[in-house]
């Protein structure tokens, strides 16, 4: 079903090119380890196994993570409310909604396609917005669904948690460790899976990044659109970063292992700008903000008048 959310060529675009940069780099990948290894089955079944866990459960996992549960319309009926009308709007398929009782301030959508997909927002964000930042925050969300760029983030970030299971099978697998001493090739072999697993999980922890940040600006756009309030969504992003950086560290520890998926990036500190930019999940909240400004004047007097 085609949602009424507005088609996003550039993102499709970058979506389809950083998947298949990602895929070439996964055959690579995978064909070195078969030569090191020389044991193409035990890194097929790996492969496979841990992209098949990873696809059809991460919404199950990010949901363990930050301690959110599935809700009902009887035990959150403002939150159903907001999520069946932007739906409706957007002629989309309504996901599972869930709540996270931590006080971090943040959402975040994730599932494998529209109709299997979950929105999730913590109760730090439903106790800081106003009814119309919230509903911009949730079409945010909602668009991510809608555009298939969550399930995209899952299955590209597999690569890394590929790469991180082959540095973690090079030492514990018996090659190294154990009672018997390794011989001199099979140091080499370690050694050369570490190197190359290191590689692969830096260029596509890079690529990754890069796609994650214009799918954000892209969810913006998107989401202003539909509410016809990009104020309102400028407002619950200036709030909810500020209102972020006030939070403990200890308390985003978690939290920054899901940054990608959150409506704002969970940060605990700072680091130089440029680092800051080729490292972000998020583009600059300025970066953001320009956008729902240049949004506004494109609507005309009418942003945000809209009941």
């Amino acid at each position: 079903m085609r949602s009424r959310f507005e088609p996003d060529r550039r993102l499709t675009a970058r979506m389809g090119l950083t998947l298949f940069l990602l895929g070439l780099l996964y055959v690579i990948f995978v064909g070195v380890l078969i030569v090191l290894l020389k044991s193409w089955v035990l890194v097929v079944v790996i492969a496979a196994g841990a992209l098949w866990a990873q696809y059809w459960f991460s919404d199950r996992i990010a949901l363990y993570a930050m301690h959110g549960r599935i809700v009902t319309p009887a035990e959150e009926p403002r939150l159903h409310g907001v999520v069946d009308r932007l739906c409706a709007t957007a002629d989309m398929p309504k996901p599972e909604v869930a709540v996270s009782e931590l006080d971090l301030p943040n959402a975040f959508a994730t599932g494998r396609n529209a109709n299997h997909a979950v929105v999730c927002v913590t109760r730090g964000l439903t106790a800081r917005l106003e009814p119309e930042e919230l509903e911009g925050v949730l079409a945010h969300e909602l668009s991510h669904i809608a555009h298939r760029d969550v399930a995209v983030i899952t299955v590209a970030s597999f690569l890394g948690v590929l790469a991180g299971i082959a540095v973690r099978f090079a030492f514990y697998s018996g090659m190294v460790g154990g009672r018997r001493r390794a011989d001199q090739n099979t140091f080499v072999v370690v050694l050369t899976v570490v190197a190359v697993s290191a590689a692969v999980y830096a260029i596509s922890f890079l690529l990754i990044r890069a796609l994650s940040r214009y799918r954000e600006l892209a969810a913006d756009r998107a989401a202003a659109l539909l509410t016809g309030r990009p104020s309102a969504l400028a407002s619950a992003l200036t709030k909810l970063t500020g209102d972020i950086a006030r939070i403990p560290t200890s308390d985003l520890r978690t939290a920054q292992a899901f940054s990608a998926f959150y409506f704002a990036p969970a940060i605990s500190g700072e680091a130089s700008p440029t680092l800051s930019r080729l490292l972000s999940t998020h583009p600059p909240l300025e970066t953001r903000l320009d956008q729902l400004a240049r949004i506004t004047e494109q609507l005309g007097p009418a942003a945000g008048q809209r009941s």
